[in-house]
């Protein structure tokens, strides 16, 4: 069983990188791509619906000079498919159109 201060260890970063670093150490080792409607994985090959998947921790990042910058890192899991993996997307005027349904899922962290 995991030592409760690891669960609830949430450390900030400077780095979008540091941050990616930290989770795939934490075994978050599947690169998510946001759909419309869903999150991909494996080359598109394999998806996950909103109500399949759980956000474990989200890390932003807001640029200060460049809004190109902004961005949202989440750690995901999935119990059902057996998965861990990183979600990046921007934010802001930057992000990608989703369906209500992935904004509402995405929105409850």
């Amino acid at each position: 069983m995991a030592d409760i201060q690891e669960i609830n260890e949430h450390p900030d970063f400077s780095t979008v990188t540091d941050a990616i670093a930290w989770l795939e150490k934490k075994g978050y080792t599947y690169d998510f791509n946001l759909d419309n409607d869903c999150l991909s994985y494996e080359g598109g090959q394999k998806r996950l619906n909103p109500e399949d998947f759980n956000i474990d921790r989200v890390f932003r990042f807001e640029g200060i000079t460049d809004p190109g910058d902004e961005n949202v890192v989440y750690a995901i899991s999935s119990e059902n498919h057996d998965v861990k993996g990183i979600l990046m997307n921007a934010f802001g005027v930057y992000a990608d159109p989703v369906s209500d349904r992935m904004i509402k899922k995405l929105a409850t962290h």
